[in-house]
């Protein structure tokens, strides 16, 4: 069923992605996707925070009866026993199992990418929003299959949550506002998602895996992440030199990857260790080549080849390097081909001394991207 899904929204990602989408000029942080995925992982958060101290006086302590109906690497409790000896009625904290991650995953899930849209510029970001319904349903679905897949006594009750949540979500994000025009500056972005996927990992850990205990562990490397990522969001907003061609090229078919990558993202993601992974891996592939295929031109084709070359060796080391989730080790591959294949696109426009302004800047025209 989950490999039907994949290739559903990878279909809907390459057919029904184009055209244009409304405007959704705003100002002020309550517009912000970011300022929402702040609120939304303090709330997942103080929900670990409740559901240690129920654990500890309701249960006992004793968390195999929920460890024994999940995956390894769950349920690792922090030391809370001073707040959970003082906290006056822990009989009203029974939701702080399951059921309040199952609240707040799927707006977590697209607050995030959201905010890696906008950074990229105003016409992703209303492309993406365009599309919320269909991310929604993708993401829903996604979710239910592996509540169903790993059924725990809450499953009932998460399934009800899931289809409200995939229901409120879509409806509440398109108050949002889109940033500045496109497209960003290629590296600082690359860095900024690089920084935002480490704590986006911290938080999965920490929070919707219940590991508090972990977090002591994340802190250093939450830290350092945090300050690459305001680092790399300053040095974005700086004025920088026009880009050469196969810089505006590379930034062109991200653009076009990240609008049609925002549907099957999920359900690629949990392809990947549910037994559908040759269909996640086949679904990326088709992706990226519709993605190159509307924002690569062809007369730097060439450069393509060896951009793609040395962006799989980057990938192949980060991936090496990486430790931990298997998310951790597939975004340090990401970040490592993105980084290694622009390198080479900057030398290569830097050698040829050619300068172009605007025919391949993305946009969800395909006309136009062509």
């Amino acid at each position: 069923m989950l490999a039907a899904v994949i290739v559903l929204a990878t279909v809907y990602g390459v057919v029904a992605t184009g055209g244009g989408a409304p405007e959704r000029p705003g100002r002020g942080p309550l517009r912000h996707p970011g300022t929402w995925l702040l609120v939304v992982v303090g709330l997942v958060l103080v929900n670990q925070v409740l559901f240690t101290v129920y654990v500890r006086r309701v249960w006992g302590g004793d968390v195999s009866r929920m460890a024994r109906l999940v995956p390894d690497g769950w349920f690792a409790l922090a030391d809370l026993d001073w707040l959970a000896d003082r906290f006056p009625v822990p009989e009203l904290l029974p939701w702080t199992v399951m059921r309040a991650q199952s609240a707040l995953e799927l707006a977590f899930g697209v607050l995030m990418y959201l905010l890696v849209c906008r950074w990229f510029g105003a016409e992703v970001y209303r492309a993406a929003v365009r599309a919320r319904w269909a991310v929604s349903a993708s993401y829903t679905v996604t979710f239910c299959l592996i509540e169903i897949d790993l059924p725990t006594p809450y499953t009932v009750d998460d399934l009800v949550i899931r289809v409200v949540t995939g229901v409120l979500v879509p409806l509440l994000v398109v108050r949002l506002a889109e940033g500045p025009a496109g497209p960003p500056r290629l590296v600082p972005f690359v860095v900024s998602v690089g920084a935002l996927g480490a704590l986006v990992l911290a938080v999965y850990d920490t929070a919707f895996l219940y590991n508090l205990g972990h977090l002591v562990g994340w802190l250093p490397v939450a830290g350092v992440a945090a300050a690459v990522l305001v680092g790399a969001r300053w040095w974005a907003a700086r004025p920088a030199a026009v880009p050469g061609p196969t810089t505006l090229a590379v930034t062109s078919s991200l653009g076009w990857f990240l609008v049609l990558f925002l549907v099957p993202a999920l359900p690629l993601r949990y392809g990947m260790i549910f037994g559908t992974a040759w269909v996640s891996l086949a679904a990326g592939v088709v992706l990226t080549a519709v993605a190159l295929w509307h924002g690569w031109p062809g007369e730097l084709v060439g450069r393509l080849v060896v951009a793609v070359a040395t962006g799989v060796v980057g990938a192949a080391l980060g991936f090496v390097v990486a430790s931990g989730h298997t998310e951790a080790r597939l975004l340090a591959a990401a970040a490592g081909f993105l980084l290694a294949g622009g390198v080479v696109c900057a030398v290569a426009d830097h050698r040829s001394a050619e300068l172009a302004n605007g025919p391949y800047c993305f946009s969800v025209d395909r006309k136009q991207s062509r």
